[in-house]
C-alpha cells in the first residue's frame, strides 16, 4: 500500500526551491558554492534550482566576487521586480495602506483619517478598500500582486464557516468581525488572492524581527506602545503563544489590584499606566494641559516637552511602570533582547529608556536581566504595514515562489527561517 504522506518529485523541487529562496532573501546575495554549503543541497541541484528560478524571474544576478584562483563567482539575489506586496495597518488613528516590491521598498502608500465614525466595522473595511484600490492603480511599475496583508487590534482566529479570519478587538468595539470576509467582497478580491489577516503588534513585531533591532536575536520581545499595549514573544527562534493570531494580551495583564479602569473594561491592566491614552489622561488629572486639536502624537510630544514637576512625575512613573511591566516578560520568557517600538514607544523611549532599563533591572531578577538589552525599534511608524506585507512575502517564500495559487501551500507561518513574532498584544 502506498504512503499516504509521501513526497513526491514535484514536492521536492518545490522544497528546494523554497530553501534557496529564503536563504536569499534573508542573507543574500549569495554565490552557489555559498548557497550549497548553507542550504546543503548538492552543488548540482543548487545549480539546476536557480536555473530554474532565473528563467522564471525570481532571482538576477548580483555581481561577482573573486575565488581562489578561479574564475569570480556570480552572486545571485531575490529579484525585486519579482512581485508586489501590499501592507495595511489598521491603526488607533488611520488607515494605511503600502505598496511595497519584494526587497521591501515603498513604491506607494495611501493613509485615511479615522475621523468621527473611528473604528466602525463598515468605515474601516470601505477606508482599506478603498487604499488598496488607489495603491493598486499607481502608474508606478510594480510585478503582480503576491498577497496583501493586514495588521489589525485585536485577536484573529480563523474560522472557514465564516470566510477565514474574524477579528476579536475588544478594545474597539469589534466582536468576531468577520474581516476577511468583508475586505474581499469590498475590494473585490477572488479567493486566489493570498489575503492574511494578523494582530497589529504581531506584524510589527515580525517587521522588527525580520529587517529591525530584532535581527539575529533568537530570545526577544517587540513591544509596541500606542493608545494600547502589546507585544511579540519570540522564544528560540520561534513563536510563543496559542494557535490564534494574538493568544495573550501583555498589555491586558494586570499592573494593579482595583486599579486605573483600562479601555478594555477591567481595573489596573498595563496598557491603563503606559498606552499613550492614559499616560496623556494621568497628565490632565495633575494639571497638565495639551495643545488644542493636537492629537494623541501632538499631545504626548508636548508632555515630553513641559518642563514642570507634574509632567515629571508623570514621565517617571511611567517608565517604571513600563520597566516593571517588561520585568514580567524577562522573569518569563529569559529574552537577549527587548525592542520598544510604536509611536508612543519611540517618543517616549527616545526619554526614557534609561529609566526603563533601571526599572526594569529593579523589577526582574538579576540573571535574566543581566543578559537582556532594551533598545528602540528601527522601522519607524511603517513598522505595521512592512510587518504585514511580510505575511504574503513568507507565503511567496514558503511555496518557493509561487505567485496565485490558493491552494499552493496554507497560510504561511510568519518568519519559519527568521524567528516569528507571535502577539501577546491590543
Amino acid at each position: 500500500m502506498p504512503e499516504r504522506h509521501r513526497r513526491t518529485v514535484r514536492d521536492l523541487r518545490r522544497g528546494n526551491r523554497a530553501r534557496l529562496l529564503r536563504r536569499l532573501y534573508l542573507e543574500g546575495p549569495l554565490s552557489r558554492q555559498e548557497l550549497a554549503a548553507r542550504t546543503g543541497l548538492s552543488s548540482a541541484s543548487v545549480s539546476n534550482v536557480t536555473a530554474e528560478l532565473l528563467a522564471d524571474g525570481l532571482l538576477e544576478e548580483a555581481g561577482s566576487v573573486d575565488s581562489d584562483g578561479g574564475r569570480p563567482r556570480i552572486l545571485l539575489r531575490v529579484a525585486p521586480g519579482a512581485g508586489s506586496l501590499i501592507g495595511v495597518d489598521v491603526g488607533e488613528t488611520r488607515i494605511r495602506v503600502e505598496l511595497f516590491d519584494v526587497s521591501m521598498t515603498e513604491l506607494a502608500r495611501c493613509e485615511h483619517p479615522l475621523k468621527d465614525d473611528g473604528h466602525n466595522v463598515t468605515h474601516v473595511v470601505r477606508l482599506i478598500a478603498d487604499g488598496l484600490k488607489a495603491v493598486r492603480g499607481t502608474d508606478v511599475p510594480h510585478g503582480p500582486l503576491l498577497g496583501i496583508g493586514v495588521g489589525v487590534p485585536g485577536i484573529v482566529a480563523d474560522d472557514p464557516a465564516r470566510g477565514g479570519a474574524v477579528v476579536h478587538g475588544q478594545t474597539v468595539g469589534w466582536d468576531a468581525v468577520p474581516l476577511e470576509s468583508l475586505l474581499r467582497e469590498a475590494a473585490q478580491l477572488d479567493r486566489d488572492t493570498p489575503l492574511f489577516v494578523s494582530n497589529g503588534a504581531k506584524t510589527l513585531g515580525q517587521a522588527e524581527m525580520w529587517f529591525g533591532a530584532g535581527r539575529g536575536a533568537r530570545d526577544a520581545v517587540i513591544a509596541l506602545i500606542g493608545s494600547g499595549v502589546g507585544a511579540s514573544v519570540i522564544t528560540d527562534g520561534s513563536a510563543y503563544g496559542g494557535a490564534a493570531h494574538g493568544a495573550g494580551e501583555w498589555g491586558h495583564t494586570t499592573m494593579q489590584l482595583r486599579g486605573r479602569r483600562c479601555r478594555c473594561g477591567a481595573r489596573g491592566c498595563l496598557e491603563a499606566y503606559v498606552g499613550a491614552e492614559a499616560v496623556l489622561e494621568r497628565w490632565r488629572e495633575a494639571g497638565g494641559t495639551t495643545p488644542p486639536d493636537a492629537g494623541e502624537e501632538g499631545a504626548l510630544a508636548a508632555l515630553l516637552a513641559a518642563d514642570d514637576p507634574a509632567a515629571a512625575e508623570v514621565l517617571a512613573e511611567t517608565a517604571e511602570y513600563l520597566g516593571a511591566g517588561i520585568a514580567d516578560l524577562v522573569n518569563l520568557f529569559n529574552p537577549e533582547r527587548i525592542v520598544l517600538a510604536g509611536w508612543a514607544g519611540l517618543l517616549l523611549g527616545t526619554r526614557l529608556l534609561p529609566a526603563v532599563r533601571e526599572a526594569t533591572a529593579a523589577y526582574a531578577l538579576r540573571y535574566p536581566a543581566a543578559r537582556a538589552t532594551i533598545e528602540l525599534g528601527r522601522l519607524g511608524t511603517d513598522a505595521v504595514t512592512v510587518g504585514a506585507a511580510t505575511l504574503p512575502l513568507s507565503r511567496f517564500l514558503d511555496t518557493g515562489g509561487a505567485v496565485s495559487t490558493a491552494a499552493a501551500a496554507p497560510a504561511p507561518r510568519p518568519g519559519a527561517a527568521a524567528p516569528r513574532a507571535v502577539d501577546l498584544g491590543s
